[in-house]
């Protein structure tokens, strides 16, 4: 059985396993327990998103279409370049203050073009004790397998290097934007020295990629992350907070004792807007009222898991 079209050669996989080889199928049953520090049941990751949305981004980039705005059927697109913008202009500040309230260290996926352009607000992060992570080079250039490996390399290295530059010390983890991979992303990301990657939310604990230096899959649950909940399915605010928090009491009672992660994607552009920080308010106060939770950076959790498991 083929579904390939003239002159295009379709491969399929026979057997056990999956359709490629970056790691191994495992069952969670199958499992030895994790134990997170202070024998924690949780370990609880927020990740805070950073990004420049560039209004006239360089011939045959790629965006994820399901976001609309910028880049649609008109040019130049303002209002929808400016809705992106409010995010770096006032919700930063709203979601920053409200993580401060609730005590909370988030990983922040940080683009280049938004430490080239916004210095301060990276500066502001490291500032606050928040953990810095690379997220390529803009929300409208994903990485893409047009791009060959050289210019894959490049763009790894200009996250890196610019955010190394601005907040002063070398990300270890990746965010690709909108979670987008090429075949050679794990290898080239390992290759660069990093850590972990938070591209695959096809797990709730980490685990070790197959490439040639020890390399962390990090869980980054997409199906409550604020933008694909609200902004594509269209979830109230209300409901995200109840989602959230139900999802949070879930896996806090599955736990134990196989050692499971919690995270909780924030973009500001969304969440940071008025009538929507309340929301993140009450979920992260909700989440407060639960014991044996450890409350870390993603590449704290990573390098424990490495400790631990690797």
């Amino acid at each position: 059985m083929t579904d390939a079209k003239p002159g295009q050669t379709v491969r399929y996989r026979q057997g056990a396993g999956y359709d490629h080889d970056h790691f191994d199928f495992s069952a969670l049953p199958n499992r030895p327990a994790v134990a997170w520090p202070g024998g924690a049941k949780l370990a609880f990751c927020v990740y805070l998103y950073l990004e420049y949305l560039e209004l006239d981004p360089p011939a045959g980039s790629l965006r994820d279409p399901r976001y609309g705005g910028a880049l649609g059927s008109h040019f130049p697109d303002y209002l929808n370049y400016s809705h992106r913008e409010y995010g770096n202009r006032i919700g930063i500040f709203r979601i920053l203050d409200t993580l401060e309230r609730h005590g909370i260290m988030a990983t922040v996926a940080a683009n280049a073009m938004l430490a080239e352009r916004y210095p301060g607000l990276v500066e502001d992060c490291v500032a606050r004790g928040h953990e810095i992570a690379g997220h390529g080079i803009s929300a409208t250039q994903m990485i893409t397998s047009r791009m060959s490996e050289a210019e894959e390399r490049a763009v790894i290295e200009r996250s890196l290097s610019t955010l190394e530059q601005v907040g002063g010390t070398r990300p270890v983890g990746w965010f690709g934007q909108d979670f987008n991979e090429t075949p050679r992303t794990p290898a080239l990301l390992a290759e660069a020295g990093l850590s972990y990657v938070a591209d695959w939310p096809n797990d709730d604990q980490p685990y070790a990629m197959k490439v040639g230096r020890p390399l962390v899959a990090m869980p980054n649950q997409a199906e409550w992350d604020d933008t694909q909940a609200m902004a594509i399915r269209r979830v109230s605010p209300p409901r995200w907070r109840d989602i959230t928090v139900e999802a949070f009491d879930y896996l806090h009672e599955e736990a134990s004792p196989s050692g499971s992660v919690f995270t909780l994607g924030v973009h500001p552009w969304l969440l940071g807007q008025a009538h929507r920080i309340r929301y993140l308010d009450e979920a992260l106060a909700a989440m407060a009222g639960y014991d044996n939770v450890w409350q870390a950076t993603a590449g704290e959790v990573a390098e424990t898991y490495r400790t631990l498991a690797c």
